[in-house]
């Protein structure tokens, strides 16, 4: 079927547009009618060169937090499914997500629940959303299921700004002293080396060093950066075999300073997952399964996989939990409280709340040790090259 280019009002005045499928333009005008659009204009879409790996088939946790949270809000005031999905597809400016939400209406329109309507896209709706949206369409409390998720969503995105604050200023310090450096031997030093060869000056060892090194840049400079990004690319593509994956998972564990918070933050999240699908009526060999897809590092996702087979053994989570691998001993304590007293997901959400609190003291420790500890490098490198450069000029200044 062609695709149409249509503009057109909705039932608030505003001007609206897209690009739709449909059989013929009175078709599509009938469609835009049915969703209360006054058709302003409608065109056969023109063909193009698009390159499938630039479009963008991707929907923000952000995003999906805002909407999650809105559909709540819509369907607690009453109104009818279709119509709440139609208010925020309207209002949608992610394209990709736009026609997730439209397709989605469609599907419920067509006699679907929201729940396999989802399903439908992955991309946009992970197991754990799937599920929790079907624990509500069961139990009659979709509303309170999708303001959960929103609130689930928003603190992980909380948590991935932790985790970039913490990641991005020391890499981003590297990189500037790494760009000062290549500079400096590449258009500076140049100048000097030419002036003390022309003087006859004689070079110390580290003026002689810095010389070889910028002659190396000289003729080789692109080489190097070109090693440099192919080296990038050769960790990302070793990093996504399974051999890659369990050895860098592994190894950022026992970074120093860096493995502790990079394990607290999988405990955040490990903890907040499995107590959001719990407390959503989630069964717990199901909430295992999708909570360790959660963990974010391989590890702990293995450990998580063997309490899951140990609980379907008939043993309690607490007891999976002690004997699957290194889980902290509070954690495995509170666990132990819940499971005794009702309250598992009481106590997970605490313990969420506990290593979020722990996750933001890392990150702040973290950034008061980096600070310093970069200043001192960056000074390092760039001081190093000014003192070789100045060591021939006191030498010469003596003679004279």
């Amino acid at each position: 079927m062609p695709t149409y280019v249509w503009k057109g009002k909705n039932r608030y005045g505003d001007m609206v547009g897209g690009e739709r499928v449909a059989a013929s333009k009175e078709e599509l005008g009938r469609l835009l009618q049915k969703d209360q659009i006054q058709v302003m204009s409608v065109a056969l879409a023109k063909g193009g060169f698009k390159l499938p790996f630039l479009k963008r088939e991707k929907v923000k946790l952000k995003e999906l937090a805002i909407y999650s949270r809105q559909l709540s809000v819509l369907i607690d005031a009453e109104l009818p499914l279709i119509q709440s999905l139609g208010i925020l597809e309207e209002q949608q400016k992610n394209t990709y997500f736009k026609n997730v939400i439209k397709t989605i209406k469609d599907d419920v329109e067509a006699g679907s629940t929201l729940n396999q309507a989802k399903r439908k896209h992955p991309k946009a709706f992970d197991d754990l959303y799937c599920n929790l949206i079907a624990s509500g369409e069961q139990s009659g409390s979709l509303d309170i299921m999708l303001r959960r998720l929103a609130e689930f969503i928003e603190k992980n995105v909380r948590l991935q700004a932790k985790v970039k604050q913490a990641m991005i200023y020391p890499v981003a310090i590297m990189i500037f002293a790494f760009l000062v450096a290549f500079f400096m031997l590449w258009k500076v030093i140049p100048i000097f080396a030419t002036i003390f060869r022309d003087l006859g000056a004689e070079l110390p060892w580290l003026t002689a060093g810095v010389v070889a090194m910028s002659d190396f840049v000289q003729k080789y400079g692109i080489l190097v950066i070109a090693g440099l990004v192919g080296l990038f690319f050769l960790f990302r593509s070793y990093r996504g075999t399974t051999a890659g994956r369990w050895s860098t998972d592994r190894l950022l564990l026992k970074i120093p300073v860096m493995g502790p918070l990079l394990f607290k933050v999988a405990m955040t999240r490990v903890t907040r997952t499995l107590a959001t699908l719990i407390s959503g009526g989630v069964p717990m060999l199901e909430a295992l399964k999708i909570t360790s897809t959660t963990a974010g590092n391989v590890i702990i996702e293995k450990q998580i996989l063997e309490a899951r087979r140990l609980v379907s053994e008939g043993k309690t989570l607490n007891e999976s939990f002690k004997l699957s691998g290194a889980f902290p001993t509070m954690m495995l304590q509170m666990i132990n409280v819940g499971e005794a007293t009702g309250t598992l997901d009481e106590m997970l959400s605490k313990l969420a709340a506990f290593y979020d609190e722990e996750v933001d003291n890392a990150v702040s420790s973290l950034l008061s040790i980096l600070e310093p500890v970069m200043m001192i490098f960056v000074g390092g490198i760039v001081g190093t090259l000014v003192v070789s450069m100045y060591l021939p000029i006191f030498d010469l200044m003596n003679k004279f």
